[in-house]
């Protein structure tokens, strides 16, 4: 039926931008997709390709929901004179305060493709560790997880059965066996299960809130660092990344003080950006770098022996790079040490969780022989 005269055309709902929306809210940059976008836009770049066009042909590229609708954006601003620092520092979850900076300072200096390119390889050194890490957690989450499911399995169908059956026969239950079975009663009570899985969801959200206060929050990663193994894995990734993001922003001519700044807000642990932001303040009076570490005492004498020599010899970010190296290293060798470690104790673990249980099944057996003999 047409239209008629002088009515308004319906406009229909967008479900495209709805689409999109949604996209970018499941969606989440990984360090890895910042890695490959900047060598590809460096490449790109130095092969004479115009910034703009360059970032145009990311963005319709890219599989990623926010990198693609961040790129589109950036192209828009790029077309009204923004500059690309400014207009990637509107866009914090794709690109954080090291990044923009990082552009920033090459596009002062005109080495817009050089500065891409050591953010790329400093981000794939990033990803690299972050797979590492991931790696050496995978195996104690998967046997943990087999562990929980075998325990419950065995407590809640199989020990209940076998405990009916001894106590038909009259035998007399060891304490083990009564233990497990009053585990076994509990797990499968929603009245007492419930509220024990409340109070425990109450806790945790109480510890979440408390880690967003300041105090909270540093007081939880200041007592991560003292954490028997995993809290000397921490200081090493923390050096690691302190003097690799220290070294690559000094080298890009980015003044110290705002280094400071920039490190601090990456750190990753309040404990730590503290310290930084005291070794700030001791470098603004006119101390030294590495005076200003060695009193906060979170840096290896080594790391700071190091620094020290950088500073002397005018070659700090020289200096600072091969100590992140060193520390990389260290990391990697850290986390082999503690997989080559968990793997023996969990499966000890395991293997006291299926004894005890056979046995608590065992004992009864045993009793109900020798009452029949």
């Amino acid at each position: 039926m047409a239209q008629a005269v002088g009515e308004k055309p319906t406009k229909g709902f967008d479900f495209s931008q709805l689409e999109e929306r949604f996209n970018m809210m499941m969606s989440s940059i990984t360090v890895k997709d910042k890695a490959v976008f900047s060598r590809q836009l460096a490449m790109m770049f130095a092969s004479g390709i115009a910034l703009m066009k360059a970032i145009d042909i990311l963005g319709s590229q890219a599989e990623n929901a926010k990198m693609k609708y961040a790129l589109k954006r950036i192209k828009a601003d790029l077309e009204t004179g923004v500059p690309l620092s400014v207009s990637m520092g509107k866009f914090p979850d794709v690109f954080d305060d090291l990044y923009c900076a990082m552009v920033e300072s090459g596009e002062i200096g005109g080495v817009l493709d050089t500065v891409l390119n050591r953010l790329a390889i400093a981000l794939e050194k990033s990803a690299k560790m972050e797979n590492e890490i991931k790696s050496a957690s995978s195996y104690p989450k998967a046997v943990g997880s087999i562990a929980v499911i075998v325990f419950f399995a065995m407590t809640t169908f199989l020990l209940p059965t076998f405990a009916k059956i001894f106590e038909d026969l009259g035998a007399k239950l060891p304490f083990i066996t009564v233990a497990l079975l009053e585990i076994s009663k509990f797990s499968r009570d929603p009245m007492r299960m419930g509220p024990a899985i409340g109070v425990l969801w109450f806790v945790i959200f109480l510890i979440k809130t408390y880690y967003k206060t300041p105090v909270g929050r540093l007081m939880i990663d200041r007592g991560m660092l003292y954490l028997p193994i995993i809290g000397e894995l921490l200081k090493l990734i923390a050096v690691a990344r302190f003097c690799n993001t220290f070294a690559m922003l000094t080298a890009a001519g980015v003044p110290m003080l705002t280094c400071f700044d920039i490190v601090g807000r990456t750190a990753g642990n309040q404990a730590i950006c503290n310290a930084i932001t005291s070794a700030k303040s001791e470098v603004q009076q006119g101390g030294s770098l590495t005076e200003a570490f060695e009193r906060e005492k979170i840096f290896p004498n080594m790391a700071i022996s190091m620094m020290r020599i950088g500073e002397e010899t005018g070659e700090l970010d020289k200096m600072l790079s091969k100590v992140g190296e060193f520390y990389e290293d260290e990391v990697e060798q850290a986390i082999k040490g503690l997989t080559s470690t968990l793997e023996p104790i969990m499966m000890v673990g395991i293997a006291a969780l299926v004894g005890s249980i056979l046995m608590s099944m065992y004992l009864p057996m045993f009793a109900v022989f020798d009452k029949l003999g």
